[in-house]
């Protein structure tokens, strides 16, 4: 997660949400990306793989299961959603939204759901980033309440297959669950 996607990710936090949202543009339609779901579980009896959010902040991405393995990378944005793709122990090996994996404690993770909207839309050198409407409702049709840029961070309510209510800010609505990486495309959340 060294490249210039990365480094934007980590800077985006908070304080720079509101000028993430742009009240007026269009969203294309985008291809979802988010990775298939098996139905093997891991050593806990949860899913694999499943997403899940960052605790703490800084994390560290280790080489491998264990404090002794050397530190690969440091994630540095709470709430970032990964994917556990393995367990070990109290190890958990993740993946992030680039397709980055390493291994971090089950202590630095949440089963708080998040969601980056539209990372793999996220390209240097691009004048204005791509952004998803978040709606007032779970319909196409529904009133637009904001245009969400590609790369912000979303905390999860609920998702019915198709759509996902979300928190950006003090702002709740909808937004399709396709642009959304942190919710597999037909997973239902309550």
């Amino acid at each position: 997660m060294g490249s210039a996607v990365g480094r934007l990710l980590r800077r985006i936090g908070a304080g720079a949400l509101a000028a993430l949202l742009s009240w007026a543009g269009a969203s294309g339609a985008v291809q979802a990306q988010a990775p298939a779901r098996s139905s093997e579980t891991g050593a806990t009896g949860l899913p694999l793989p499943r997403f899940v959010s960052l605790k703490a902040d800084p994390v560290n991405l280790r080489q491998g299961p264990g404090s002794e393995y050397p530190t690969a990378w440091v994630f540095q944005r709470l709430g970032l959603p990964v994917e556990v793709i393995k367990e070990f122990g109290h190890w958990r090996q993740v993946r992030d939204a680039e397709g980055t994996t390493g291994w971090v404690t089950a202590a630095a993770l949440s089963g708080r759901r998040t969601a980056l909207v539209l990372p793999w839309e996220l390209k240097r050198g691009r004048a204005t980033l791509p952004s998803a409407t978040l709606r007032e409702d779970d319909h196409e049709s529904a009133r637009p309440i904001a245009h969400v840029e590609a790369g912000v961070l979303a905390n999860i309510i609920s998702c019915n297959k198709a759509w996902c209510r979300v928190a950006v800010g003090s702002y709740r609505g909808y937004i399709e669950q396709g642009k959304l990486w942190g919710a597999y495309p037909d997973e239902e959340i309550k």
